[in-house]
């Protein structure tokens, strides 16, 4: 299962990537493996997880172990109070650090997106995300991080996959454009949210693989004003609303829900719309097959150049020929 870290198991259970428990750590939940229909106790609550156990796991194959839904909330503290410890330790290989982000970021964005409550996105939920954008950007702009994770990125498209895949280039694109930390990480976990509205929008409408007819197509572009609302409960940084609300902003001013054209659109909001769009078309979704990235970016170029900045366009370039994606 490397492309969910969070699934939910005969109501009891819920599966977790291995690469979640990690070594001399312990958690105050038992983790369990499964036998046909039987679970196991693989280990007990506050066991510390050996390197040798864990190495025994992955030897055998086992790609999700599970705990009990009732110690959810006692696994997502664990995962946050390891995670930036394990990311940041340039002991560990890289490419260990960076199976570990992109798990961790697919279960903790599916579980915002699929467990909200009724009324929003939670300030426990908020808060949560934005350390992942915290700890994420820390780790992305470090050396190498990107073309590990780049080995990893789903394109089969998946709502919560495809803001972390847009979280990851945003990130990066901004790390090179020089833009203060802060406004990176906030900008971060707008492309996290960014889609959170589409949460609100029927899966046979944005599923539907033939073109959409004019009530449909106005229902999805509702999608960034509904983010928005979902997440009104919480205290957002302005560059983070920003890329919630504005990424389908176009430079020519033809995009949507304000208008917006030209230096109207902030430059972090710019480059999540490039990261977007990118994404979109490198992905499998269910009107369209996946592009490769070269024909992703040729179309970028010469069909959508009234729409994206020419300047980030061309970081995004530089971005995915580091991480050897061209």
């Amino acid at each position: 299962m490397p492309d969910q870290a969070l699934e939910l198991t005969a109501g009891y259970y819920f599966a977790i990537s291995p690469r979640l428990l990690f070594p001399h750590s312990r958690g105050s939940f038992g983790v369990y493996l499964r036998l046909k229909e039987r679970y196991l106790l693989w280990a007990h609550p506050d066991e510390p997880f050996s390197d040798e156990n864990l190495q025994k796991l992955k030897a055998n194959g086992v790609d999700e172990v599970y705990v009990l839904a009732a110690h959810r909330e006692q696994f997502e503290a664990y995962l946050e109070g390891n995670l930036g410890q394990v990311l940041l330790d340039d002991s560990r290989p890289m490419a260990a650090r960076a199976k570990v982000f992109y798990d961790a970021s697919l279960g903790m964005l599916r579980e915002a997106f699929q467990n909200r409550l009724p009324g929003g996105l939670s300030a426990q939920q908020h808060q949560k995300l934005l350390q992942l954008a915290t700890t994420g950007v820390q780790f992305l702009l470090r050396e190498s991080s990107l073309k590990s994770v780049a080995a990893l990125i789903s394109h089969h498209y998946q709502t919560y996959s495809h803001c972390v895949n847009v979280f990851v280039y945003t990130t990066v694109m901004l790390g090179r454009l020089g833009l203060p930390e802060e406004t990176v990480v906030q900008t971060g976990l707008g492309a996290l949210l960014h889609d959170i509205g589409k949460t609100r929008v029927s899966r046979k409408i944005l599923d539907k693989p033939v073109k959409l007819s004019e009530s449909e197509r106005q229902k999805v572009q509702a999608h960034p004003v509904l983010g928005a609302g979902l997440c009104a409960g919480v205290p957002l940084g302005q560059p983070a609303l920003n890329g919630i609300l504005f990424h389908h902003e176009w430079l020519d001013g033809s995009g949507y829900p304000a208008g917006l054209e030209g230096a109207e659109i902030p430059l972090p909001v710019r480059a999540l719309a490039v990261a977007d769009v990118y994404d979109a078309l490198v992905s499998k979704r269910a009107y369209a097959e996946a592009r490769t990235p070269f024909d992703a970016l040729s179309v970028m170029r010469q069909e959508l150049e009234s729409h994206l900045d020419p300047e980030v366009y061309k970081h995004l370039v530089l971005v995915l020929s580091g991480a050897e994606l061209l």
